[in-house]
């Protein structure tokens, strides 16, 4: 089994892009952010057309989450179930037989004295009690996290210390709620890369240079880890034309 996630940055913008990179892909699940859709507005034939189908959660101009699958999923829960807010265009799961995939996108907290940083670090303590809840099943937590959780992790870390994707509190809070049950798969395969998902636009030449952040991750659960055989981004798609500010991170799985 293939998965992906991909922050689109603009599903519809990004129809062509996805029309050009998911057939020749091998993706059996695909975790979209930044969908920028509301629910009418999902592109979901042009989805259908590529021989997917689609559950998700959107708004006007921002956030949003989906994931596209080959075959439907079994189960879909919208949003934490409990406790407010719900962010449910942040957060969508899913269960394909045994196995559940775990979307977010966790919002960027614009500055560390800004009220979103707070809600940045809330939204992913309860996304981690949520992946807690089955530490003994096999799940996926996968998405645009929006944290960069060591040095390696993003181009001139000197200079990025007080960013609100890189601060020492995020870190060390994301990496307390990931370590006792969660896998880094990109670092089980590539334990020592500098490999980035995100490349700015407004850096010019960011990926010919690679001057990226690795923000978009794979954590799995205990009885999923070692049944990933391999875990890589794909830059690709991130050079052609109008292309996302991300590009695709993929995992294979012996299920």
């Amino acid at each position: 089994m293939r998965i992906a996630t991909f922050n689109v940055n603009s599903l519809r913008s990004r129809l062509p892009i996805l029309e050009r990179w998911l057939p020749s892909s091998g993706v059996d699940v695909l975790a979209a952010q930044e969908t920028k859709a509301q629910d009418a507005d999902f592109p979901l034939s042009a989805v259908e057309a590529l021989g997917y189908t689609a559950v998700f959660r959107g708004e006007k101009s921002y956030n949003g989450v989906a994931i596209l699958s080959k075959t439907a999923p079994d189960e879909v829960i919208h949003g934490f179930d409990e406790g407010e807010p719900v962010w449910d265009t942040r957060m969508i799961a899913a269960r394909f037989g045994g196995l559940w995939v775990l979307n977010t996108y966790v919002p960027q907290g614009k500055e560390i004295t800004h009220p979103d940083y707070q809600a940045k670090k809330e939204f992913l303590k309860r996304a981690a009690a949520f992946a807690e809840r089955f530490t003994n099943e096999k799940l996926l937590w996968l998405g645009d996290l929006n944290v960069a959780p060591t040095e390696l992790d993003v181009t001139n870390p000197k200079n990025k210390q007080d960013h609100v994707c890189f601060v020492k509190e995020l870190r060390d809070l994301f990496a307390g709620l990931c370590a006792p049950f969660l896998t880094d798969l990109l670092r089980q395969h590539h334990p020592d890369e500098e490999l980035y998902s995100f490349f700015d636009y407004r850096v010019k030449n960011a990926l010919a240079r690679n001057i990226g952040w690795r923000i978009d991750h794979m954590l799995a659960t205990p009885p999923l880890a070692p049944l990933c055989t391999a875990c890589w981004i794909d830059t690709e798609p991130r050079g052609w034309e109008k292309p996302s500010d991300h590009t695709p991170m993929l995992a294979d799985f012996e299920l």
